[in-house]
């Protein structure tokens, strides 16, 4: 099993990660981005649906047990180099030229969360799995195009409690809050992502167009941030 595999059901792919706690780490963003160059360049897919091959996490974020070496070695030049690849992760979901859904089957935790935002449509497992940005309590802040991106994605007034508190929270309460669509038990999650999915397909280069004009602030804010954000390797974790 790879850590990425696909199946489509008519026009949905459905893009399972299988790398346990799925953590961002520069072999994982690359089969991710390459598993993401298959499916909108070898299939007639307009829908992408992804989830976590994982029984209780979704994605966890960056990879600190490979992460932390590199710091400490004060590996600077590798440490940008993966700032860059998970940017271009996050611009290309935004970007993604079909609807996107995230299926949050599980925890979803500080760069994973980051990553569900990006996505045009979420759900969640309702009976198991928290949603949380923990960066406050590790004193690292979000990099500027990170916050473009969650704001799109819920509420300014949930936000507040997530981005400055760390609060944590369910399926349940995502979907009360409007970060998710829905909230299911995960039995029958994926049945309704996909009955969901079977209606959203659109013509690829319209929605495209659209989703390039709706995320066009986010982008310019990615592209323009400040490049000690990067060029210094200060990342959230």
């Amino acid at each position: 099993m790879g850590k990425f595999e696909y199946r489509l059901d008519g026009s949905i792919a459905v893009l399972t990660m299988n790398s346990g706690e799925n953590r961002f780490n520069m072999e994982f963003i690359g089969e991710f981005l390459a598993a993401l160059d298959t499916i909108e360049h070898e299939t007639d897919a307009d829908v992408l649906v992804v989830k976590s091959g994982d029984a209780k996490i979704f994605c966890n974020g960056i990879d600190l047990d490979w992460l932390m070496p590199i710091a400490q070695a004060n590996d600077t030049k590798a440490i940008v180099a993966f700032c860059y690849k998970l940017n271009s992760l996050l611009k290309r979901l935004l970007l993604y030229p079909m609807a996107t859904i995230a299926a949050i089957n599980g925890h979803a935790f500080a760069g994973g969360a980051i990553m569900c935002c990006c996505f045009d449509f979420r759900f969640m497992r309702s009976d198991r799995g928290f949603f949380c940005f923990p960066e406050v309590d590790l004193g690292i802040p979000f990099w500027p195009g990170m916050v473009a991106m969650v704001r799109k994605a819920m509420p300014q007034y949930i936000l507040d409690e997530l981005y400055y508190l760390g609060r944590r929270l369910t399926g349940k309460e995502c979907e009360e809050n409007h970060i998710v669509m829905k909230a299911f038990p995960n039995d029958v999650l994926m049945d309704e992502v996909l009955a969901f999915a079977r209606a959203a397909g659109k013509k690829r280069p319209y929605y495209q167009a659209q989703k390039q004009r709706m995320n066009a602030d986010i982008i310019r804010i990615m592209e323009e941030q400040d490049p000690d954000v990067i060029e210094t390797g200060k990342i959230s974790l």
